[in-house]
């Protein structure tokens, strides 16, 4: 039904995943900016060029890293125009000489997960010691083209089934897997409770989100929280409003319970243990390892059910040994549909909240998975992430990382 490819030199068993060797790749710096609400927010006039030019900067400043020292970049988007020259011109302008290479990829709402594979890998191969994996998209400026295949490509039913709408895979997953339109608005609740907690507590305590973003400022404007989380959401006003999609399967899918469109940026910094050891860097977390799944493009939505039992069985662990996951929500249909069948327990997904209440900039998600879910297990003193997503056109992903970094509460 599905074919995987997977990640190499993956250590297998607990004890193993947990060990620090000197050939590890660890991750010193995961920070993102603030996202804004597409077409209406903070970052709605701001190309992905400033973004990552912001995010270069204030990382360069934050980390003290030589610039000259970086080996690689790549960077995870979906669909700026030219996206390879915007991403090398970005990291130029912010300070990073020329000898430093960039590349990009898209396996649309991985890509960020992707930029930190394929930087993983090229360190694990030797080919790299020290690279940047960056996430980004402005969905106000970049939204989703229609794609255009020829009229023989057109003609293969799935082949048509991957270009529709995600909003119409939505539908066919509600519809197929007989999730109910209660169902979707009470896992959308839960999405938009938790964000507004983690608000919240930001605002007493300068915790939660906090930890997690680097304000940035762009043209005088400095940004520092998210615009994209409402507050006041209740049972009673998802279940008022009306389908986005009324031709499609049983129009369930709503504003309220599908993920929210958006602007914003994430990287994580790479290297050896040993390197990092040796420039004095602080390590925040490990990479272990991921995989990536395809099922049927109409029901693109489930494939988190494959990307993540592989991964486990992969690295022989236990549902039971990830102390947080981060699974994307693209849409309350396939994500209620994924828990369920993964059987995992509600309380470790997506604690502060996830895509539905913060929104899913594209190309960002991936690495901002990784960014919550390392800042998550710092509070909390664990040690286990699985971040994963549904890819549109029928794929999913996964990835496993350890957290290095212990939350020290401050004595008063």
């Amino acid at each position: 039904m599905f074919r995987r490819t997977m990640s190499t030199k993956v250590p297998r068993g607990l004890s193993a995943i947990l060990s620090k060797n000197p050939d590890d790749v660890v991750i010193t710096f995961a920070k993102r900016t603030p996202i804004g609400r597409a077409k209406k927010g903070q970052l709605k006039d701001y190309p992905v060029d400033e973004l990552m030019h912001a995010l270069f900067t204030e990382t360069l400043k934050r980390t003290k890293i030589d610039p000259a020292k970086i080996d690689d970049i790549c960077v995870g988007t979906c669909h700026p125009p030219s996206p390879l020259y915007v991403s090398r011109a970005a990291a130029l302008a912010a300070g990073i000489p020329h000898t430093v290479p960039i590349s990009t990829v898209n396996r649309l709402c991985s890509s960020g997960l992707m930029s930190i594979r394929n930087v993983a890998h090229a360190i694990q191969s030797g080919e790299t010691t020290l690279g940047i994996a960056v996430g980004v998209d402005s969905m106000s400026l970049n939204p989703r083209p229609t794609p255009e295949v020829c009229e023989e490509v057109g003609k293969h039913p799935q082949a048509d089934d991957c270009l529709q709408p995600m909003g119409w895979t939505s539908e066919m997953v509600a519809e197929h897997y007989k999730v109910s339109r209660a169902k979707q608005d009470e896992y959308a609740l839960i999405s938009h409770t938790r964000a507004n907690q983690a608000c919240l507590v930001f605002a007493l305590t300068a915790g939660v989100f906090a930890d997690e973003i680097l304000p940035i400022t762009i043209r005088g404007n400095t940004m520092t929280t998210d615009d994209t989380i409402r507050p006041g959401v209740t049972a009673e006003s998802l279940a008022g409003l009306k389908p986005v999609f009324p031709k499609w399967g049983d129009a369930s899918t709503t504003a309220g319970n599908a993920s929210g469109v958006g602007d914003g940026c994430a990287l994580c910094v790479l290297t050896t243990r040993e390197n990092a050891e040796k420039e004095g860097m602080e390590i925040v977390g490990k990479w272990v390892a991921s995989s990536v799944v395809g099922v049927e493009p109409r029901y693109m939505g489930i494939s988190p059910i494959y990307a993540i039992p592989k991964l486990l069985d992969t690295v022989g662990l236990q549902k039971e040994d990830i102390d947080v996951y981060e699974i994307n929500e693209a849409f309350a249909s396939q994500f209620a549909y994924c828990v369920e069948q993964l059987g995992i327990p509600m309380e470790k997904i997506n604690p502060n909240g996830g895509a539905i209440a913060i929104s899913h900039p594209l190309g960002m998600t991936g690495t901002r998975q990784v960014v919550t879910g390392l800042a998550e297990l710092k509070r909390k003193n664990k040690k286990l992430l699985m971040t994963s997503m549904c890819i549109g056109s029928g794929m999913g992903a996964a990835g496993i990382f350890v957290n290095e970094a212990r939350h020290e509460i401050p004595k008063l």
